[in-house]
């Protein structure tokens, strides 16, 4: 339906939409880019909708507020890798290593290499992971691919192909395994269903633990900027 603006210092946008599903107004601020969203039944206008949206205003600046910020990638920086933070400190070669030193990243384009390190690390473990999970089930996998995606973790197409985020590197390796589980569980089951579920418990026994962490710290992996 668009956008309405709540007046204060600084004004804040809110974007609007209209849902069939929805029973009551609702409001929701993204952790990962500070968005908010009014949610509207149908049959509420949106007069009525910014009416609520401005009871709110004082609840929609401290979330907007509370928000993590975000850490630009280079020397002295702490970085997450499998869960484990590490400072970032110059390095002689050309390719990222760990050390006693801390996370060693080249001096020029430090924040790209870093990046391109993390993609390669991620699609490592994720082939072996791939691999091994499949094999439990008797399936075959199509093709991996990683991208730095917002709005999902991971994906399972109907041809077997399976996305993943690489910022999962970033997680405690537990976390990064159950994502992979995730989709692999999708190679027997395409849906959410009681069967699907029963096929990650096969896979990885312990998800409980870090789907958890995923959904309460997930939207910190984010934080990362390497531009």
């Amino acid at each position: 339906m668009g956008r309405i603006t709540l007046q204060g210092n600084p004004p804040i946008d809110v974007l609007v939409r209209q849902s069939g599903r929805a029973r009551r107004l609702s409001l929701r601020v993204s952790r990962l880019d500070g968005r908010v969203t009014l949610t509207l039944p149908r049959g509420v206008s949106l007069d009525e909708g910014r009416r609520f949206a401005e009871s709110k205003s004082d609840w929609i600046a401290g979330n907007v507020t509370a928000r993590p910020s975000e850490v630009a990638v280079g020397f002295g920086s702490l970085l997450p890798v499998e869960g484990v933070h590490h400072k970032i400190v110059p390095g002689a070669g050309r390719v990222p290593r760990l050390t006693e030193a801390g996370l060693e990243a080249p001096v020029s384009g430090t924040a790209g290499a870093l990046r391109a390190w993390l993609v390669e690390r991620a699609r490592a473990r994720a082939m072996a992971r791939i691999g091994g999970y499949s094999a439990q089930i008797g399936r075959k996998p199509g093709r991996l691919t990683l991208r730095d995606t917002r709005s999902r973790w991971g994906s399972c197409t109907e041809a077997g192909n399976i996305m993943l985020s690489w910022r999962l590197i970033l997680a405690p390796s537990e976390v990064f395994d159950y994502v992979v589980a995730h989709e692999v569980a999708h190679l027997a089951e395409m849906n959410h269903s009681p069967d699907f579920w029963a096929a990650v418990a096969a896979i990885y026994p312990g998800y409980a633990a870090p789907r958890r962490w995923l959904r309460r710290e997930g939207h910190d992996l984010h934080r990362y900027r390497f531009d």
